[in-house]
């Protein structure tokens, strides 16, 4: 798995004018699934963005995670992110993992975030989506836990 975790201070994400996904402080994840990815690097995943301490504490330090700020999680899938483009400009996307592997395991590692006390709100898998955000940092994270082949 991919994901591109941006601290936000809000975001959201619209299908055909409709809100389908909004939160105010947090994570906007956009979470890549590849073809071999499978319920373990779910789960390790979904620990690493619920930890990571790039909130600011008191002091104005990034020491707390967004669990510790109470802050959400808006996570949209995104097979772009496996984007392949060694042959010339045309992407090719044949290393993201086909819909039916994908879309059970973005809904798994928002229900594992879930289970980690956070407020997760979604995409449409599939769908062709409007994101919006403001990116507060701005702090951007690249996060990459793939299963081997």
């Amino acid at each position: 798995m991919r994901a591109v975790c941006q601290r936000v201070s809000r975001a959201r994400v619209t299908v055909e004018g409709e809100v389908v996904g909004e939160i105010g402080l947090g994570w906007l994840v956009l979470l890549g699934v590849g073809p071999n990815d499978d319920d373990v690097v779910a789960v390790r995943l979904a620990d690493k963005i619920v930890g990571l301490r790039v909130f600011e504490d008191e002091a104005g330090k990034m020491n707390r995670s967004v669990l510790d700020v109470g802050g959400s999680v808006l996570l949209v899938s995104q097979f772009t992110l496996y984007a392949d483009l060694s042959r010339g400009r045309g992407p090719c996307f044949t290393g993201a993992a086909p819909p039916a592997i994908a879309e059970p395991l973005v809904e798994r590692v928002a229900e594992l975030i879930r289970e980690r006390g956070l407020t997760v709100a979604t995409g449409r898998f599939g769908a062709l989506m409007d994101v919006e955000l403001t990116n507060r940092g701005p702090v951007t994270i690249v996060l990459t836990d793939e299963a081997s082949s």
